[in-house]
């Protein structure tokens, strides 16, 4: 077997640092170091008070605080306006509004810039600084492409990385999206195939129980059932419900909360449940809930104001679930906003599950019928 050769601790280690926003921070203020030693000379023939080597150390100083321009991006602005006024610097002053753009966005860049050229303006007008001799126009053609270019910069990388975070965001999202049908799907599965197979075992246990009455295995056929539905009970309250988890839905219990949201919205509900519904499977129970949900916003947006009727009954081995309203006189006011995906999601729902979906018209009403399996033994 070929194996690849191992790399030392020490250069993952550096891999990993030169990588990081640690290393770009020291690479920008040895960067900004660097640019600024060559105005040393000039500096120190301008301040007697300094020397080569301390307007290096001064110089140094200011550029090391870039180090912190991720976190706190107003300290090298404001070391470069000292250092701007003091020494006359102007290449620290473009790294600082290139942070700014950068790690608080437009905005801040914009007052920044602001700023800094009313604090360039103020020493063009002292009587005695170096800028005092340029002309407004030559000060300008200075002052400002440094500020606004540097700014502008940095905002653009600002939205760039805005931009990057919302296409991975969104990656994510279609990712766990397509993770959470995946389980949607397995978990109908599961409960279709799965369940069925429990009932007819425990259907069967307990018909061999019934054949051996009396006998030395009749306990034992028994307790076969009573594990068999154990475990489909089981079923229901783990693969089921979690494959089909949403926050937004509940089985049969929500339905009270519908109804209420839809008399908030104006529309009153008569909502008839049969008491042998409560005893469906969570999945069943979720399907029905999201059917009466997606019926009942439907009558909202196209009907408003107009009474609906919503029946879940068991008949034979059947679920059937019907919502009706009255047809309005004229069509809403306004265009009801909808993606035309309503009804179409809705029966997938239920064809997934065996079932049928009717939807339409009758006698000035619009119905809506679904029929699917109830999974009770009856």
């Amino acid at each position: 077997m070929l194996r690849l050769p191992a790399v030392p601790a020490p250069r993952r280690r550096a891999d990993r640092w030169t990588g990081s926003p640690r290393a770009l921070d020291a690479v920008a203020a040895l960067g900004a170091f660097g640019l600024m030693l060559l105005d040393v000379p000039g500096l120190a023939r301008e301040d007697n008070s300094l020397t080569g080597v301390t307007a290096s150390l001064a110089l140094a100083a200011g550029a090391a605080t870039l180090l912190l321009r991720r976190r706190l991006p107003w300290v090298p602005y404001l070391v470069a306006l000292a250092l701007m006024g003091w020494l006359h610097e102007l290449t620290m002053i473009q790294f600082a509004l290139y942070s700014l753009g950068r790690f608080r966005g437009r905005r801040a860049a914009v007052a920044a810039t602001a700023l800094y050229m009313g604090v360039a303006y103020a020493f063009f007008q002292t009587p005695g600084r170096p800028l005092h001799g340029y002309t407004l126009s030559g000060f300008l053609s200075v002052v400002v492409p440094i500020g606004v270019l540097a700014a502008g910069v940095g905002v653009a990388a600002y939205r760039q990385d805005l931009v990057r975070a919302l296409e991975t965001e969104r990656r994510e999202a279609a990712a766990r999206q397509a993770v959470q049908e995946e389980r949607i799907s397995v978990g109908r599965d599961v409960h279709d195939l799965v369940g069925r197979e429990l009932t007819v075992l425990a259907v069967r246990a307990e018909v061999l129980a019934a054949r051996a009455r009396g006998g030395t295995h009749q306990q034992d056929f028994e307790e076969l059932a009573d594990t068999a539905r154990r475990a489909h009970l089981m079923l229901n309250e783990t693969i089921v419900r979690r494959a089909d988890r949403d926050p937004a839905t509940s089985g049969l219990d929500g339905l009270a909360a519908l109804v209420r949201e839809s008399g908030r919205m104006g529309g009153s509900v008569e909502l008839a449940v049969a008491e042998e519904a409560k005893a469906l499977s969570p999945l069943r129970q979720t399907a029905v809930h999201r059917v009466v949900r997606e019926c009942l916003t439907n009558a909202a947006k196209h009907a408003p104001g107009l009474p609906v009727t919503v029946t879940i009954a068991l008949e034979g081995t059947d679920l059937r679930i019907g919502v009706r309203n009255p047809l309005p006189d004229a069509p809403p006011e306004r265009v009801p906003v909808s993606t035309g995906t309503g009804l179409l999601s809705m029966e997938e729902r239920v064809t997934s599950m065996g079932g049928t979906l009717t939807t339409g018209p009758e006698a000035g009403e619009y119905v809506v019928r679904a029929t699917l399996p109830a999974g009770l033994s009856r």
